[in-house]
């Protein structure tokens, strides 16, 4: 049974990820806990379950517990462009110098399942997809810091990264400013929705899926490492308008086009996932039973602080 230690792992994914590896693994978190812990509570009862609290930036602490791990999901960070923009020093230290250190410090025999992002892309030229091959142009302090320690990982020994879509879907430690999130939170609380620069696409993935693609790479791991692959469900490629209309029929939703608003997010997308695909991994949550569910927890769930701002 290998050991996982995940950092960040009380965090939007982390807490869902450790129940989809619990099964078939000792699984140890080091989280902060910025945000809290009550999402890890479900978890106490479980033996293969252990959890401490620290800071990434803590290397003597995180020494001792690499050097009990056979795996690594290096999740800990400070997620999304305006938590970076307003916490720049702090971001880089999280963000790649963990990392950096990281990669220096583990064996070569240990497994590294780096979580970057599709945001390394920024803009597509002239709407064309893209792929693993295509260049990284990103257009945020997070997206850089994210592909800085990509391309540190992609050249250390036993690695895999991920470039993840936009992550959406209930966690037991929601973030309801994620796009998907947000905007079916919108169209429940506020039953309108303006939309600044509705042409710009994005890729999307349920938070579910995300997990499964962490624990296929382990499990299929020979044929998987020392890669990069994008993960999202190439059926959710869609700009905002696309998004708000498939959103709108599942609620009572009023759609405004602002038509001189610039959006602040200019990221501008389409993704290719083939790559993981062809690997014989498969997306198994579709946009709709993603907002089906987004409706049904935000039954118990509405605050809108749940958010990394």
């Amino acid at each position: 049974m290998a050991k996982v230690l995940i950092t960040g792992g009380a965090g939007y994914i982390g807490s869902e990820l450790v129940r989809f590896l619990l099964p078939d693994h000792k699984v140890t978190v080091l989280d902060n806990l910025l945000y809290g812990g009550d999402s890890l509570l479900r978890y106490v009862p479980d033996k293969n379950f252990d959890f401490v609290k620290g800071d990434v930036r803590d290397t003597k602490m995180f020494k001792t517990l690499l050097n009990e791990s056979d795996i690594i999901i290096p999740l800990a960070a400070l997620v999304g462009f305006p938590l970076c923009d307003k916490r720049p020093k702090e971001a880089v230290e999280v963000n790649f110098q963990a990392n950096f250190w990281l990669s220096n410090v583990k064996s070569p025999d240990q497994i590294v399942l780096y979580p970057c992002t599709n945001s390394g892309y920024g803009k597509s030229i002239d709407g064309s997809v893209v792929t693993e091959e295509s260049p990284l142009n990103p257009v945020s302090l997070y997206g850089k810091t994210k592909v800085d320690a990509e391309t540190i990982f992609k050249e250390t020994e036993n690695c895999a990264t991920f470039r993840l879509a936009t992550v959406c879907g209930p966690s037991s430690r929601m973030r309801t400013d994620l796009l998907v999130n947000n905007f079916v939170l919108r169209a429940l609380r506020d039953r309108v929705l303006v939309l600044y620069e509705c042409e710009f696409m994005r890729n999307y993935v349920h938070i579910h899926d995300v997990c499964r693609s962490f624990k296929f790479l382990i499990d299929n791991w020979d044929d998987c490492k020392n890669d990069t692959y994008n993960l999202g469900h190439d059926a959710m490629n869609m700009n905002k308008l696309q998004l708000a209309k498939k959103i709108a029929g599942h609620t009572s939703l009023e759609i405004i086009k602002a038509e001189f608003t610039k959006d602040p997010d200019v990221r501008d997308y389409i993704v290719s996932s083939q790559k993981i695909y062809d690997k014989g991994f498969e997306c198994l949550y579709d946009l709709d039973t993603s907002i089906e569910q987004l409706i049904k927890a935000y039954k118990i769930i509405d605050s809108p602080w749940y958010a990394n701002y």
